[in-house]
């Protein structure tokens, strides 16, 4: 059967900011202002043909991937730079004893401030934050296994859960793909969601590292996190209860 030019041209719109990442069934509605049931028609429908793939809320397109870490290293540098710079005041010397640095591209620049922290023990799910770190002068490093991401090069599965859910640590530097006051941290996959949402129930004080581009992104899955915890962008740092 064919299809009316409005619901064309209107599908051509979901796609074309499906192309940009996960939006959710709102957000595309408010966009193209339209309404819910008719964004999840299309979306069921396009899906079908294999046009997007469908998430928790929402959709992305079927050709749309998280950008690789290599890529994401060379994006937005300074600001990066100033967020490992402002992580530093979390790590006073003797208050804090052990860290957990999650993957990413952001906090491989923190780990590249510490590398000669002997006073500290790190623990990681990162394959490039447990090599920068991994020298004879350099901090304790525990290495969190699991299924290797291969955009990120972080572990998730049940093997990074189980070793995850046994651990304590004063300060938990999480990287994220959205942040949101209210929500938490965004991430592409329930699997990295549910993996940052496990270290942060375990973790003293929770510092997420992610300029500001990141704020309220629309991804397919959120980490709730705990009270008190603190945001760092290259505007600076920031409380939970701020925006």
């Amino acid at each position: 059967m064919a299809i009316r030019p409005g619901t064309q041209k209107r599908r051509e719109g979901i796609l074309s900011l499906l192309k940009t990442g996960s939006w959710t069934i709102s957000r595309l509605a408010d966009e193209l202002e339209t309404s819910e049931s008719t964004i999840r028609r299309d979306l069921r429908e396009m899906s079908e043909t294999g046009e997007v793939i469908r998430t928790i809320g929402g959709a992305t397109a079927a050709g749309y991937v998280e950008p690789p870490l290599g890529q994401r290293m060379e994006a937005n540098a300074e600001a990066k730079d100033a967020i490992a710079a402002a992580a530093m005041d979390h790590l006073g010397e003797g208050t804090v004893r052990t860290v957990f640095l999650d993957a990413g591209s952001t906090t491989v620049r923190l780990a590249e401030r510490i590398r000669d922290r002997r006073d500290l023990t790190i623990i990681t799910r990162g394959l490039e934050i447990a090599l920068a770190l991994a020298h004879p002068m350099g901090p304790k490093v525990i290495m969190v296994g699991g299924e290797v991401s291969t955009m990120s090069h972080g572990t998730t599965g049940a093997l990074s859960d189980h070793a995850l859910s046994r651990l304590h640590v004063d300060v938990a530097f999480l990287g994220a793909d959205a942040v949101d006051p209210a929500k938490g941290l965004g991430e592409p996959t329930l699997d990295e969601a549910r993996t940052k949402e496990l270290i942060a129930e375990r973790a003293r004080h929770v510092v997420v590292l992610a300029d500001s581009s990141k704020a309220r992104r629309d991804v397919a899955a959120w980490a709730p996190l705990p009270e008190g915890w603190t945001w760092i962008n290259e505007l600076g740092v920031h409380g939970q209860e701020e925006g």
